[in-house]
């Protein structure tokens, strides 16, 4: 069959770069290529297209998969059956329950397992005993499926070597995999406390590694996380500037304190992935590059950076839910493509409560799909040399790079948390984007784009009432660490980072229209035949829908102003829309408004940038959707 198309093909002519653009050219109506280029958050600019010359070594992309200093990731030969490794992560408060789950899920696919911890219950396994544990492993074998800890309000320390501790009971303490994913100042940004100080709180981290490290030959000691940047509104390249500033401020800690070129090949890293695959490839690609430059600056030996990947948090949607499993899909495919060692997807359903079975499925069979069908780990470093994503990499990685200066000229990681400085930073991003989807700039589908205001509504587990424990037994450290050790001193604060959400602001809206007795309205009042009037009253329909109203018009279009009013009316809205063609709002949209508010209209709004007598506000592309729906729910009583 190719042989075929290499004649055809070559029966026209060769199109030069020079025709090609100037057809652009003719398409854009003469505004060039370059007025389509896009920003980040980051400022970095998206070009509409990239050539060979972009990237001066598109034909060498950094050196060779599997080659130091593993920039191109840690093989040249992928494992075809496990090309990465599927960790699910654990978060049902009960530890027989969350038992149940983990047996049943590493028999549907699942490869490592991760328990999310909470002492309160409220947002993880409650466990706190070496019974919990117990109760919550029953029947694994972590020398063949790995256990790692996602520790919530703590520096990992303390649960570790209780899990070191549980790890001493199996039959072969030596060859189990653990990943103990200590991580005190992930816990600094985190949760805004270090108990007992920094210098108290590395002292017992470097005990603990030690320890644990000569028990657990194959086990993963430290996680430098800075998932939590991301879930704060942070933008890539000040996660990627916390990821790599965190590593080498724990590294200082530790470095009169045990041997950190020992330590480093027994770190990973947790970055975040969003639904825009191409910048999660970019993304990890250019966490790679900095790590490789870290370790240079530190005069360490290169080693592969152990990357994990995790679906983003803050892309989730509590109302159609379901529209999740696209951007959790797109997540996962840039994890596989981006060459993540390790990825986890969250449940479609995570933002509604704990997920149950299904959730859990969808995340794991996602994977499944994408390595044994898609069969996206087949080929080692599938993206290298492509012009865009490597140029794209190496600008994110330069801007990480001057963020992390900034870090560091702040005294480090830690201090510019303490001090607040990294999180004034992360705010003002944070603020850049809310404006951003307040005017859909960046649409969220199923919420400020085609909500469904009669959705099927999605399950989740059910929320056992749990007991809230003060903290985590000491036995295992007790075990483990038996050095002289620092006393503690004051605690380091920090303002904790918050955890958002992007649809966080228009589900509000959405909650505060549901709670209401009946489902507030508004109603559209068309100007003229359907051909002229219907795609802006599907724009306005859909724009006010993202606020929890329906919008309601009669069945037969208005044919006059006193026609369109008594519709009105009829409808029992307060709040009215114009929708129509430009040309009949010069002749027939003020005469409406004007009729609209003499039938008890309290606001009226208009789809278009015609502006007249009795028409109180605009609705347009571009306009600010989050203020429009705030003033009709005022306007309709609906509390907030």
């Amino acid at each position: 069959m190719a042989d075929d198309l290499l004649p055809l093909s070559s029966g026209f002519p060769d199109a030069t770069e020079a025709e090609w653009l100037a057809s652009v050219d003719k398409v854009l109506k003469g505004r060039g290529i370059d007025s389509i280029t896009r920003k980040t958050v980051d400022g970095l600019e998206i070009h509409p297209l990239y050539r060979e010359s972009d990237f001066p070594a598109a034909t060498d992309p950094l050196g060779a998969p599997g080659a130091a200093p593993y920039l191109r990731g840690p093989t040249a030969a992928p494992d075809r059956f496990a090309p990465w490794d599927i960790r699910q992560a654990f978060a049902h408060p009960s530890p027989v329950t969350t038992n149940e789950e983990i047996l049943r899920d590493l028999e549907r696919g699942v490869m490592s397992v991760e328990l999310k911890l909470d002492c309160t219950g409220a947002n993880g396994v409650q466990i706190t005993t070496l019974e919990d544990l117990r109760t919550a492993l029953k029947g694994l074998r972590a020398d063949i499926a790995p256990i790692a800890l996602d520790h919530g309000a703590g520096s990992g320390v303390t649960a570790a070597t209780l899990l070191g501790l549980w790890g001493q009971e199996q039959d072969t303490p030596a060859s189990q995999k653990f990943d103990f994913n200590m991580d005190p100042l992930g816990c600094l940004a985190r949760t805004g406390k270090l108990s007992g100080g920094l210098n108290a709180t590395f002292a017992r981290l470097s005990a603990a590694a030690n320890s644990l490290g000569d028990a657990y030959p194959e086990a993963g000691l430290i996680r430098i996380d800075a998932r939590m940047v991301h879930e704060a509104g942070g933008s890539d390249a000040q996660e990627l500037a916390a990821l790599i500033a965190s590593a080498v401020d724990t590294l200082r800690r530790l470095d009169n304190r045990t041997d950190i070129s020992a330590l480093v090949p027994r770190m990973s890293f947790a970055i975040a992935l969003d639904s825009n695959y191409g910048l999660g490839v970019a993304k990890l690609r250019a966490a790679r590059r900095l790590w490789a430059r870290i370790l240079d600056a530190m005069e360490l030996q290169p080693v592969p950076m152990r990357l994990q990947a995790v679906s983003s948090g803050r892309i989730l949607s509590r109302y159609d839910a379901w529209t999740n499993m696209l951007r959790t899909t797109a997540a996962a495919f840039a994890g596989a493509v981006g060459g993540a060692d390790i990825l986890t997807i969250r449940p479609f359903n995570e933002a509604l409560g704990i997920p149950e079975g299904l959730g859990r499925r969808i995340a794991r069979n996602t994977q499944l799909i994408a390595m044994e069908e898609s069969q996206l780990g087949r080929v080692a470093d599938p993206t290298g040399g492509a012009w865009f994503t490597e140029t794209f990499a190496d600008d994110l990685a330069e801007a990480a790079w001057k963020e992390f200066q900034t870090l560091e000229a702040e005294g480090g990681y830690a201090d510019s948390l303490i001090a607040g400085s990294f999180q004034k930073r992360i705010a003002e991003k944070r603020e850049a984007r809310a404006k951003d989807i307040a005017k859909r700039k960046v649409p969220i589908t199923g919420v400020s784009e085609f909500p469904l205001l009669d959705e099927i509504a999605a399950p989740v587990a059910d929320a056992p009432s749990v007991t809230p424990k003060d903290g985590i037994s000491n036995e295992g450290f007790a075990r483990f660490v038996t050095a002289d050790l620092p006393a503690d001193e004051a605690d380091a604060t920090a303002e904790a980072l918050p955890r958002i959400r992007l649809a966080e602001d228009y589900e509000a809206l959405r909650d505060a229209a549901s709670a209401a007795p009946k489902r507030p309205s508004i109603f559209l009042a068309t100007l003229g035949p359907l051909a002229e009037h219907n795609a802006r009253a599907d724009f306005a329909r859909n724009l006010f829908a993202a606020g929890g109203l329906e919008a309601t018009q009669p069945p037969v279009p208005p044919q006059s102003p006193s026609e369109a009013a008594a519709a009105f009316k009829a409808s029992g809205s307060k709040i009215a829309c114009i929708c129509g063609a430009d040309a009949r709002y010069e002749d027939e949209a003020v005469e409406t408004a004007k009729a609209l508010k003499a039938a008890g209209a309290l606001h009226i709004w208009l789809a278009g940038k015609f502006e007249g007598d009795s028409i109180d506000s605009n609705i347009f592309m571009g306009c600010d959707v989050l203020h429009t729906l705030k003033l009709a729910h005022a306007n309709l009583g609906v509390a907030q």
